[in-house]
C-alpha cells in the first residue's frame, strides 16, 4: 500500500510538479494556467513528452497543495500528469480546488472512469490512437460519461491515426459532436499543415489543436 492510497497517511498525493505558466492546449489555450502535475501513469505512449513524471515526485498534503495553488492567484487550474486518476485522493483535490471558487481541469488518458471526478471539473480525454502503442487500453464507455463542457482529444502521428480517430468520431458521435473534439499532430512527427488538409478535405466538424507552449518554449522540457 502506498502513501496515498493509505488511509492512515491522511489526505495526500505524489506531486511532480506545481508550476504556473500558458494553458498551451484545450478550448482554454493561451490563458494564464496553474498546473498541478501528479506522479504516476499507466499508459508508456510512444510519444510522451512527460515521461519525468512517471516516478519522479513527492508526497505532499493536501492542504500544501491547495495553498500553494492559491499562492499563485490564478483562476484556472489543471491536473495533468502522468495519470491523475491512478491516485485515489485526486476526486477530493478537484473538490478541494473547486471550492476554493477555481475553475479546475482535468487532463486524463481515459483509461479510468471520470465520473470518480465532480461534474464541476472540465475533463479532457485523451483518446490513444494506434502510434501510441496504447490505443487498445482506452476505457470508451467514458464517452456516455461525458458532459457537455468536457472536451476529447486525439494525438495523431500519421494517416492511419487520423482515420482511427475519424472512425472513433463518426461511431460515437455520428453528426455533430455533443462536446467539443480536438485533434493534434504529435509534435515532431507529423506536420500540422498536413492534417489540417485531412480535416478540412473530410469536411469534419472538429478543432486543429496545436501546443502552444511548445511553439513559445520550444526548448523547455518542464513546467515553465
Amino acid at each position: 500500500m502506498t502513501p496515498e492510497t493509505n488511509p492512515e497517511s491522511g489526505l495526500r498525493l505524489r506531486v511532480n510538479e506545481i508550476f504556473y505558466s500558458i494553458q498551451g492546449e484545450s478550448l482554454h489555450a493561451g490563458r494564464p494556467c496553474i498546473f498541478v502535475r501528479l506522479t504516476g501513469c499507466n499508459l508508456r505512449c510512444s510519444y510522451c513528452d512527460t515521461t519525468y513524471a512517471y516516478f519522479e515526485g513527492r508526497i505532499m498534503d493536501m492542504d500544501e497543495i491547495v495553498s500553494k495553488v492559491a499562492a499563485y492567484g490564478c483562476r484556472l487550474v489543471e491536473i495533468t500528469g502522468g495519470e491523475p486518476l491512478m491516485q485515489e485522493q485526486t476526486p477530493v483535490l478537484v473538490d478541494r480546488l473547486l471550492a476554493s471558487g477555481l475553475e479546475v481541469l482535468m487532463e486524463t488518458n481515459g483509461t479510468y472512469p471520470i465520473d470518480r471526478v465532480s461534474p464541476e471539473c472540465i475533463k479532457i480525454v485523451d483518446i490513444k490512437c494506434p502510434a501510441s502503442g496504447e490505443s487498445e487500453k482506452t476505457d470508451f464507455d467514458n464517452i456516455s460519461r461525458l458532459k457537455k463542457q468536457d472536451q476529447v482529444k486525439f494525438v495523431v502521428c500519421d494517416r492511419r491515426d487520423y482515420e482511427f480517430a475519424r472512425q472513433v468520431i463518426e461511431r460515437f458521435w455520428p453528426g455533430r459532436p455533443t462536446c467539443p473534439v480536438l485533434i493534434s499532430p504529435a509534435f515532431g512527427r507529423l506536420e500540422p499543415d498536413r492534417l489540417a488538409g485531412w480535416i478540412l478535405e473530410d469536411r469534419m466538424d472538429i478543432r486543429l489543436q496545436l501546443q502552444l507552449h511548445k511553439i513559445i518554449w520550444p526548448h523547455i522540457q518542464r513546467g515553465v
